[in-house]
C-alpha cells in the first residue's frame, strides 16, 4: 500500500469469534467509492482456501422528486461504467490471489439495506467494505461516507471496515 497505512476496525460484537478466523463466504462493498487494495488485501487474509467472494457496489440514486422516481436523480451511463470498472478491478485482482470472485453493480437509496440483503442472499459470512473514520453518530447518519459504519451497525454478520488513515478526519 503507497504509503498510505490503512487499519481495521470492526464492531465490538465482531470483535470475540472473527479474530483469526477464516470466512468461506466474504462479501467486498462499497456504497459507490473506489474499491482501494486495501480493502482487497482484506479480504485475501480473512479468505479461506478455496473461499467465494462477491463484489458489490452501489450507482447511487439520489432521491424522489415530488413523491415519484425522477430520471434525473438516476445514476448516469458513466457513473454506472465507473461502479462497473471498479467491480471488475476487484475480481480480477481477487482472482489472481486464487479466489473465486464474481460481482454486480445495483443502483438504490438505500444502500446499507441492499448490501445487508445482497450478504444474506450471497450467504455470505462477512462483509468487508472501504470506509472513511468513525464520525460522531448524530452528523454520521447525515453524510453519505459514513454509509459503512451504518452497515456496520444493521449487519447481524461481523462486518470489517477499512479505514484509510491517510484521508481526513
Amino acid at each position: 500500500m503507497s504509503g498510505a497505512q490503512a487499519d481495521l476496525m470492526m464492531a465490538d460484537r465482531d470483535l470475540q469469534g472473527a479474530a483469526g478466523e477464516r470466512f468461506e463466504r466474504i462479501l467486498l462493498a462499497s456504497e459507490g467509492r473506489p474499491i482501494p487494495n486495501s480493502a482487497v488485501d482484506q479480504v485475501i487474509e480473512l479468505a479461506a482456501p478455496g473461499a467465494s467472494v462477491f463484489v458489490f457496489s452501489i450507482a447511487r440514486v439520489h432521491g424522489v422528486g415530488f413523491g415519484m422516481p425522477n430520471p434525473g436523480l438516476l445514476p448516469t451511463k458513466r457513473e454506472w461504467k465507473e461502479q462497473h470498472e471498479l467491480v471488475e478491478q476487484a475480481v480480477k485482482r481477487l482472482r489472481r490471489k486464487g479466489l473465486k470472485a464474481k460481482g454486480h453493480v445495483l443502483g438504490t437509496r438505500k444502500s446499507t439495506k441492499r448490501i445487508c440483503d445482497e450478504a444474506t442472499e450471497q450467504g455470505c459470512e462477512a462483509i468487508v467494505m472501504a470506509a472513511d473514520p468513525d464520525r460522531a453518530r448524530l452528523i454520521g447518519d447525515m453524510i453519505w461516507s459514513q454509509e459503512p459504519q451504518r452497515v456496520r451497525r444493521r449487519a447481524k454478520l461481523p462486518v470489517f471496515l477499512v479505514v484509510d488513515e491517510a484521508l481526513p478526519r
